[in-house]
């Protein structure tokens, strides 16, 4: 049933993405609802599925990469969709779709471990520190994608250059506000997940707290940078992509060394 769920999820995420495509190459680009109905389905057999999950581990799925793989498609799929409409982004469902389906076939095709690692119950501040940490990413994720957003368009109206892209996108400083206070509630959850850990006494590998404390401290810097409005949007937004191409990077080790031994 899980797999279903997972590969049921992943095709309907496929098939919106190739339709975004197949619009954008017409120069008809309109796939605000399409998007949405197949990120409010994928977000339904995702909660299904981590749900499932969860009853078989007995814990928060999120012990293994492959876990925490569709257990962030599925966090970065719930801020879009709390935060999405709030700040007028249809679009912005077109360019989460393709990071959401490359989690999920991360998640299905890259060998890794899937099998399920039944233990005894954690800390709930442990699991809460965990599953909290991953929806902070979610919220990045969200902010890199805006990001760009942001410099697409940043860089067509220098080139004076229109498109069928262009044309839908959101007003440039729409994107830049939306950036920032993503990166804004990113932070506060990461805040937040960071004093669950403290809380718990867990212990933390060295090289796994400087790599989180690296990404907090990042962020930390953009929103006071953005405050004293000392970083520009476009340098904002350049710096949310590459932090958001960061935690991808390193989000496999940290897992690693997370994991239970």
């Amino acid at each position: 049933m899980q797999n279903f769920l997972l590969f049921a999820s992943t095709l309907i995420l496929l098939c919106s993405f190739g339709y975004t495509l197949f619009r954008l190459g017409s120069g008809r680009l309109r796939p605000g609802r399409p998007n949405l109905a197949a990120l409010v389905t994928a977000f339904a057999l995702l909660s299904a599925d981590l749900w499932l999950r969860g009853q078989v581990l007995r814990s928060c799925p999120i012990n293994s990469l492959f876990d925490v793989m569709i257990f962030m498609a599925w966090s970065t799929t719930l801020i879009y969709l709390l935060v999405g409409s709030a700040y007028r982004l249809s679009l912005l469902g077109a360019f989460t779709t393709p990071l959401v389906l490359l989690l999920l076939l991360a998640a299905e095709f890259a060998p890794m471990d899937r099998s399920p690692s039944i233990r005894e119950l954690r800390d709930p501040w442990i699991e809460f520190h965990a599953s909290l940490s991953l929806i902070a990413y979610g919220a990045f994720a969200l902010a890199g994608l805006a990001g760009v957003m942001y410099l697409i368009q940043d860089r067509q109206l220098k080139k004076r250059k229109g498109g069928t892209l262009l044309y839908n996108l959101p007003p440039i400083t729409d994107l830049g506000v939306a950036n920032t206070r993503l990166i804004w509630l990113g932070l506060g959850l990461l805040t937040i997940a960071f004093a669950a850990g403290f809380v718990s006494g867990m212990q933390v590998n060295t090289i796994k707290f400087w790599t989180s404390a690296t990404i907090w401290f990042a962020y930390a810097l953009m929103v006071v940078l953005r405050q004293v409005h000392t970083l520009a949007p476009r340098r904002t937004a350049t710096l949310s992509v590459a932090a958001l191409g960061f935690i991808l990077l390193t989000l496999p080790a940290i897992q690693y060394l997370s994991a239970p031994k």
